[in-house]
C-alpha cells in the first residue's frame, strides 16, 4: 500500500480540519495545535504543492468568546449556533492569518453553502476564483457558511465540512483530500468506547459492511463525525480523487504529504481523477447543448498536440449553451470529442477567431483565454 503514494506527484491538497482538532475537544481553539498545523502546511506549501483548507471551528471559536456570558439560557439551537459562528469566525480566519504571516503567506477566506455548489454558475465562479487565489500563491480557507444556514433538516448543512471539502476537492480538481480530526481513521468499532477497535489501513470500496462502521460525533461542537466522513469518501472516490483520515495530532500533514508514511485510512478510488472526469463528460455527450466546429490548426493541436481550445481556433458554433454545459468539438467533417465549456455561446459568437490577447475588452467577465481547457475535454 505504501507504493501507491510515495512517487505520487502532488501538485493540488486540500485538507479539512475538524472542529474537535482544532479545539482539543474543548470549547475553544487550541493555539497549540493551529500552530503546528500551519507550520505543517508552510513546510508543505514550500514543496511547490497548493494546498485549500476546509476548516470547521468557527462555533467553538465563539463559544470560547462568549463563553461567560450568563444571560444566554437556551444554547442547543440554531440561532444560538449562528450567533456564536458569526462571532467566532473574525477570530478563526485572524488566527490562520497570524501563524501563516510567520511565513509570509497570504490567507483568504470563502463561505459557502451547499447552493454555491449545486448552481452550475456559482460553481463555476467558484472554480474560477480558487484558481485565481492559487496562481498568486493565495491558501484559500473555505468555510460552510453557519451563520446564515437555517437548519439540518433544510437540507443545507454540509455535516461539519467533510462533505463541503470533497466537493471542493472535486471542483478544482484536487489530486488528494486529508480530512484531519481526533481519530487516527476508520476502526472496527468506536475507539472512543471499545479499547479493541483495530483500525483499518485501506478501503477501496464502500459497502454496507463499512458504512456499519460509522458512528456519530463524540462532540456537540462538531456536526460530523464518521457518518459525514464516509460520505465525503464517496464523494470523492467518485471523483477520481484518493481520500486520507487521520489524527492531526501527530504531524500526520508532514508525514503524509514529504515523508509518504501511511497513516491513517487511506479510501482508494478505482479510477484515476482524470478517467472519472472523462467518464462524466462522455455521459453528458447525448445531451450536448452545441456544437463548435474549429479549424484544422486547432484541430491537430488539440488532437496530437494535448492543447486547449483557444477563441482563435473557432470558426462557427451551433445551439444556445451556457458556461459549464457539454458541447461537442468537431472541424465541420469529423467529430474531435466533448467538453466544459467556459464561456456561453453569446461569448463565443463575439470572439470566436479572435487572438485570446483580444479577448478581454469583448466580454463582459472574462473567465481565461481558453474556450474549452484540455482538463475539461474528451477526445473522441
Amino acid at each position: 500500500m505504501k507504493e501507491m503514494f510515495k512517487n505520487l506527484p502532488y501538485k493540488r491538497i486540500v485538507i479539512k480540519l475538524g472542529t474537535n482538532l482544532l479545539t482539543s475537544g474543548k470549547e475553544h481553539l487550541d493555539l497549540d495545535v493551529f500552530k503546528s498545523i500551519c507550520k505543517q502546511i508552510s513546510e508543505i506549501k514550500s514543496q511547490n504543492i497548493e494546498i485549500i483548507i476546509v476548516s470547521s471551528g468557527a462555533v467553538a471559536s465563539g463559544k470560547g468568546i462568549v463563553e461567560n456570558i450568563s444571560k444566554i439560557t437556551s444554547k442547543n439551537n440554531v440561532a444560538y449556533r449562528q450567533m456564536l459562528a458569526a462571532i467566532g469566525q473574525p477570530k478563526l480566519m485572524l488566527t490562520f492569518d497570524e501563524y501563516f504571516k510567520k511565513d509570509n503567506i497570504i490567507v483568504a477566506q470563502a463561505l459557502l453553502s451547499r447552493s454555491d455548489l449545486s448552481s452550475r454558475s456559482r460553481y463555476l465562479n467558484l472554480r474560477t476564483t480558487l484558481e485565481k487565489l492559487l496562481s498568486f500563491n493565495v491558501i484559500p480557507i473555505v468555510n460552510e457558511n453557519d451563520v446564515v444556514a437555517v437548519d439540518e433538516l433544510s437540507g443545507e448543512f454540509f455535516g461539519d465540512n467533510d462533505r463541503l471539502s470533497a466537493m471542493v476537492a472535486n471542483s478544482i480538481d484536487a489530486d488528494l483530500l486529508i480530512l484531519l480530526g481526533d481519530t487516527n481513521g476508520l476502526y472496527t468499532a468506536d475507539p472512543h468506547i471499545d479499547s479493541n477497535a483495530k483500525l483499518i489501513p485501506l478501503v477501496e470500496n464502500i459497502d454496507e459492511n463499512i458504512e456499519n462502521l460509522a458512528h456519530s460525533s463524540h462532540n456537540t461542537l462538531g456536526r460530523g463525525g464518521m457518518i459525514s466522513k464516509l460520505a465525503a469518501a464517496k464523494i470523492s472516490m467518485d471523483a477520481g480523487i484518493p481520500l486520507i483520515i487521520a489524527s492531526g495530532n501527530n504531524v500526520s500533514l508532514r508525514k503524509i504529504v514529504i515523508e509518504h508514511q501511511n497513516i491513517g485510512t487511506i479510501f482508494k478510488p478505482k479510477l484515476s481523477r482524470v478517467e472519472s472526469r472523462k467518464r462524466w463528460i462522455l455521459t453528458g455527450r447525448s445531451e450536448k447543448k452545441g456544437t463548435l466546429s474549429i479549424d484544422d490548426g486547432a484541430y491537430e493541436a488539440i488532437k496530437n498536440g494535448g492543447n486547449s481550445l483557444l477563441p482563435a481556433g473557432i470558426k462557427n458554433l451551433t445551439g444556445s449553451f451556457y458556461r459549464g454545459d457539454i458541447v461537442e468539438i468537431n472541424n465541420q467533417k469529423n467529430i474531435l470529442g466533448w467538453g466544459i465549456t467556459s464561456y456561453d455561446s453569446k461569448d463565443i459568437m463575439l470572439i470566436k477567431g479572435k487572438q485570446s490577447s483580444e479577448i478581454h475588452s469583448m466580454v463582459d467577465i472574462f473567465y481565461g483565454e481558453e474556450i474549452i481547457h484540455r482538463n475539461n475535454m474528451v477526445i473522441a
